[in-house]
């Protein structure tokens, strides 16, 4: 597995102000990942710190980001270094999380898409599950793995595109273009089935697999009707998924 984010750090950045990833994509996650109050939060595949800062603002007590990209991490940095809030941003691999039973929570924004094989992402589920406390959780935003992408609708109207090329099988490459205004970029995920992602999660110690549809905000309905955002709701190629350890 490899990280192509360091000379498109920048790009990513600014594919998060998207629409549809703060009234789709940050609206479900945040609803479903709830009160931080107190909690001990690592934050896996953090990029620039997104996810982090916010999760640092809805009240978690202590927070680390944590991602491969070093790019993405000096992003991470300097925010923190401009708002000071406390976060610790580490470039470091999933698979080997030594942070054993440390944190309540568990989030990660398209990580296990990353899993080339099988073997990949068992070994991302059992460093997550070594990093959590008994009866942690780990919530997670995904490439659907339900979805079969190689016949999925155009997605251009909310600034990006999904692209597959020959059979849709275990490890399919699946390439994700966003349209931005200083023009595209590109990036590769693979293809897991549900059932091995359910297999994956079950040998690395999680009790309990929840698999949940992505949902519109109602600031999202303010400017755009439910018809505009039917073909993203309605085909999905992110899921959202959590586990109790």
């Amino acid at each position: 597995m490899t990280t192509d984010y360091d000379p498109i750090a920048e790009q990513y950045q600014r594919s998060k102000q998207q629409p549809w990833r703060t009234f789709i994509e940050c609206y479900t996650l945040l609803d479903l990942i709830g009160d931080l109050a107190g909690m001990a939060v690592l934050d896996l595949a953090c990029g620039e710190g997104f996810y982090t800062r916010l999760i640092r603002q809805r009240g978690a007590a202590r927070v680390m980001g944590l991602d491969l990209s070093q790019g993405m991490i000096d992003l991470a940095r300097a925010q923190e270094a401009r708002h000071q809030l406390g976060i610790e941003y580490v470039v470091a691999d999933a698979r080997n999380l030594s942070e054993k039973n440390q944190f309540d929570l568990a989030v990660a924004a398209y990580l296990l898409n990353y899993a080339r094989t099988p073997e990949e992402l068992q070994s991302m589920c059992n460093g997550i599950a070594r990093s959590l406390k008994p009866g942690g959780r780990f919530v997670a935003v995904n490439c659907n793995p339900a979805m079969n992408l190689s016949t999925a609708p155009s997605y251009r109207k909310y600034g990006f595109e999904t692209n597959v090329v020959g059979d849709f099988k275990e490890g399919t490459p699946i390439t994700w273009k966003f349209h931005l205004s200083n023009g595209p970029f590109e990036i590769e995920n693979y293809h897991l089935n549900v059932e091995t992602h359910q297999k994956a999660f079950k040998e690395a110690g999680f009790r309990e697999v929840c698999w949940y549809s992505p949902k519109i905000s109602p600031e999202g309905l303010v400017d755009n009707s439910p018809d505009f955002w039917s073909t993203i709701l309605e085909k999905p190629p992110i899921t959202f998924i959590e586990c109790v350890k």
